[in-house]
Formats: C-alpha cells, sequence, structure tokens
C-alpha cells in the first residue's frame, strides 16, 4: 500500500495476510497485489459518507503546470490525463 500527503511526504508498506494498514484523513493512498493470488481486503471508513476520486483524476483537475513540474513531466502529458473517473471493475 502507497500512502501520499503533501510536499512529496510519502510511504510504502509491503503487507501479509492478516495485516492492518491504516491512512490518515485525506491522505492520498493506493493498494496494489503485488503477490500471486487474489488480493481481498475490506477498507473501512469512520464517516457516514464515502467520497472517491483517482489519482488520475485529481492530476487531471489540478492545475497542469504544477503537476507536470511536481513529478517531473511533459505538460502535455498531463493535459492527456481525463477528468473524470475511470471504472475498475
Amino acid at each position: 500500500m502507497g500512502v501520499f500527503a503533501a510536499q512529496a511526504a510519502a510511504r510504502t508498506f509491503d503487507f501479509q495476510a492478516g495485516d492492518v494498514g491504516y491512512v490518515p484523513f485525506a491522505y492520498g493512498h493506493y493498494i496494489e497485489n503485488t503477490g500471486d493470488e487474489p488480493l481481498v481486503f475490506l477498507e473501512m471508513f469512520r464517516h457516514p459518507r464515502f467520497e472517491d476520486i483517482s489519482v488520475m483524476q485529481w492530476m487531471a483537475n489540478t492545475p497542469h503546470e504544477i503537476i507536470a513540474d511536481t513529478i517531473n513531466v511533459q505538460k502535455s502529458m498531463v493535459d492527456a490525463l481525463p477528468t473524470t473517473k475511470q471504472t475498475v471493475v
């Protein structure tokens, strides 16, 4: 699991079966299955209303110059990102 905050603060955690992770409020995060078996995880929220935004959607809706400078890519790459969330099944 990767967890990231402002000012280039990020950490990556390598969990095993039965481990518990925590993401602080308003921190971006992602889950990646690096194993060779299906990943099953439970995500719980303390707030009754859930909102979700993908990293790609967030980058597409942030001033493109800021994103391009921050992650050191061409602005044209950021310009091409979709502004709506892509569904993952």
